[in-house]
């Protein structure tokens, strides 16, 4: 078995990644968004897509 060049497979799992945070963002931002008043509501979009773990 010939040895695998790790790069391609740690791009892969970024781009994954990223794939799997573009399609939960929409549900999670309108689970916060019920929360708070809507004159947060830009700023907690951008905070929401900058900090996906808060």
């Amino acid at each position: 078995m010939p040895q695998l060049n790790p790069d391609p497979w740690f791009i892969i799992f970024i781009m994954s990644w990223f794939l799997f945070l573009i399609i939960l963002m929409p549900h999670t931002s309108k689970l916060k968004l019920m929360n708070k008043p809507m004159m947060q509501h830009t700023y907690d979009k951008i905070t929401s897509w900058n900090w996906p773990w808060l």
